[in-house]
């Protein structure tokens, strides 16, 4: 789907702001997330002047660090540090660090669709059943009998 600059650009009353705004949050709250969780380093992006394919190819370049994350065997309740440059820290089990990277993601793309739809455009499917059928990660199997 290509959206005018204008649309792209666009604040949308009730959401972060606009699409492109969104996103670039998006892509620049997934480095400490990524880095908390899998202590690989990632670089600070400055995704200020980054447009959608730069956006895309950094979201990417996360796949399999993320992927080796969820591949680990972790107690849920382990304690993981965030140490901020300021000097103070975040603590808080891998658990919540998991679930809010999760929670800040769909949030956010709600709040996309409800962009989309304030533009008389049909938003994709963010569901994750959606998702896990395009991907062959879910296989229906009717009722016996």
């Amino acid at each position: 789907m290509d959206l005018p600059a204008e649309q792209l650009e666009a604040d949308v009353l009730g959401t972060f702001g606009s699409i492109l705004a969104t996103l670039r949050h998006l892509v620049v709250a997934d480095v400490p997330y990524l880095f908390v969780t899998s202590g690989e380093r990632t670089p600070v992006i400055g995704a200020d002047e980054m447009d959608l394919a730069q956006l895309r190819a950094v979201m990417e370049s996360h796949d399999a660090s993320w992927s080796s994350v969820l591949a680990q065997d972790v107690a849920p309740s382990e304690v993981y540090v965030r140490h901020r440059e300021d000097g103070s820290q975040m603590q808080a089990p891998i658990s919540i660090r998991l679930a809010q990277a999760l929670h800040h993601g769909t949030d956010h793309c709600s709040q996309i669709c409800t962009a989309l739809t304030s533009f008389g455009i049909a938003p994709p499917s963010i569901d994750v059943w959606d998702f896990a059928g395009a991907g062959g990660r879910l296989v229906e199997i009717g009722p016996r009998g």
